[in-house]
């Protein structure tokens, strides 16, 4: 272990994460479980990459057989990209209707902000003040952790993210009023309202307790102002709530372009940004844009074995079920930090916080103890003090039994 971080730190440079106090040296994963060096099985509760599960034999044998074929770019004509866009499109209402496809999330991200500058004519761009959505120089702009060298742009504004800790923090009409004067003051200083991008679930923002209709008063501003709305669906996207494939339906507003990036090729790196026609007209006309390796054959074939599974598994409905099983072990859990759980399929948040403030040191606590017992799980939040706990799809009502007795045992060690 000591001789694995001497030669991570000599050869990626400083300041490199890595989970937990003690990283953990992964060598092997099948379905919801890691493996280390040593031979100890892990729950995965943190990973949405490996969505239909690590190494689905589905998956793996299409990138194989389409490896051993064909790899290329899209310059030469090829029926791959056409048949997997026209399924993943009929997916999607509201006439998203046309994809690009790329490599990662944040260039999906990046895309989808250029097609919202050129359809509009404006600079203009909205996100929350505790979000992620990539690491691209222009989505870097959005995020939160680190300000951008120089400070930030003076065409964005971060308004307040939902926060239950702040009283009134998950009301709509709040945000929709913090989004209008955002927009007013970037018209004022002649940016101009290009776009609103957020994620419907607000997952890196905590996954707080907002309700559909949340986004109606901010959507109206927006549209009011001629700016688009980007739905950032790398975390809830395909299927992982439940009962709706994409998270803007679960919240109930009508994108004008939606992402996708980590779980679309199931650990494969392809990521996709589908738009209306009209917006990608305009994009297509200002941007001469091509990426080499995106919707190559077999990022495509990896793709498509992943919807594959989605359905011939029934993970959706399988999502659900264990979502409201999951639900109810957290709404049981009993300990004086807990400040609110939450569930939006397979996706869990348990936040905790003391006299009304943030106790990340609780909740880091909890992490190192799940780890101790063999469950990997993550945090959120702007304070890093929300428990956060989002396994692949395949995750079942046993593992839940099992991760929720684990998360009760491990919160009656952490200290009041």
């Amino acid at each position: 272990m000591s001789d694995l971080l001497e030669r991570r730190a000599a050869l990626l440079g400083p300041n490199v994460p890595t989970f937990y106090r003690e990283p953990v040296h992964i060598v092997r994963g099948d379905g919801v479980w890691l493996h280390d060096a040593e031979g100890r099985r892990y729950l995965d509760c943190y990973n949405n990459v490996p969505h239909v599960g690590h190494c689905h034999p589905k998956v793996v044998e299409a990138i194989a057989r389409q490896s051993a074929l064909l790899n290329t770019h899209t310059r030469y004509l090829h029926a791959g990209i056409l048949d997997y866009l026209e399924r993943l499109t009929a997916t999607f209402g509201h006439g998203l209707s046309q994809a690009i496809m790329v490599c990662t999330g944040s260039e999906a991200n990046d895309i989808a902000l250029r097609m919202a500058q050129a359809a509009t004519g404006r600079t203009g761009l909205i996100a929350t003040d505790n979000t992620y959505h990539g690491n691209t120089a222009a989505v870097s702009a959005l995020n939160t952790r680190r300000p951008p060298i120089g400070g930030w742009p003076p065409h964005v504004r971060r308004v307040p993210a939902p926060d239950g800790l702040v009283p009134g923090g998950c009301d709509g009409a709040a945000f929709g009023v913090n989004v209008a004067r955002a927009i007013r003051e970037l018209e004022e200083a002649g940016f101009g309202c290009a776009a609103l991008i957020l994620c419907p679930i607000f997952a890196n923002e905590g996954l707080p307790d907002v309700a559909p209709g949340f986004l109606d008063q901010a959507a109206a501003a927006v549209r009011k102002a001629g700016g688009l709305i980007i739905s950032d669906e790398v975390q809830p996207g395909f299927g992982r709530l439940g009962r709706q494939w994409w998270g803007h339906d679960w919240l109930g507003f009508a994108p004008d372009v939606a992402t996708m990036g980590k779980p679309m090729g199931n650990g494969y790196p392809v990521a996709g940004v589908v738009a209306r026609p009209d917006v990608m007209a305009a994009f297509r006309e200002a941007f001469g844009y091509f990426n080499t390796f995106g919707g190559n054959p077999v990022a495509c074939a990896a793709a498509m074995a992943v919807l594959d599974v989605i359905e011939e598994e029934g993970l959706m409905d399988h999502a659900a079920r264990v979502s409201d099983r999951m639900a109810g072990h957290l709404a049981a859990l009993s300990h004086p930090l807990i400040a609110g759980v939450r569930a939006r399929g397979l996706f869990f948040a348990v936040e905790l916080a003391r006299d009304g403030m943030p106790a990340p040191e609780a909740a880091e606590a909890v992490v190192e103890t799940m780890k101790a017992r063999g469950i990997l799980i993550g945090r959120i939040g702007r304070a890093q003090h929300i428990l956060k706990l989002r396994p692949p799809m395949p995750f079942g009502t046993a593992e839940a039994d099992f991760a929720a007795e684990a998360l009760a045992d491990s919160l009656q060690e952490v200290a009041v």
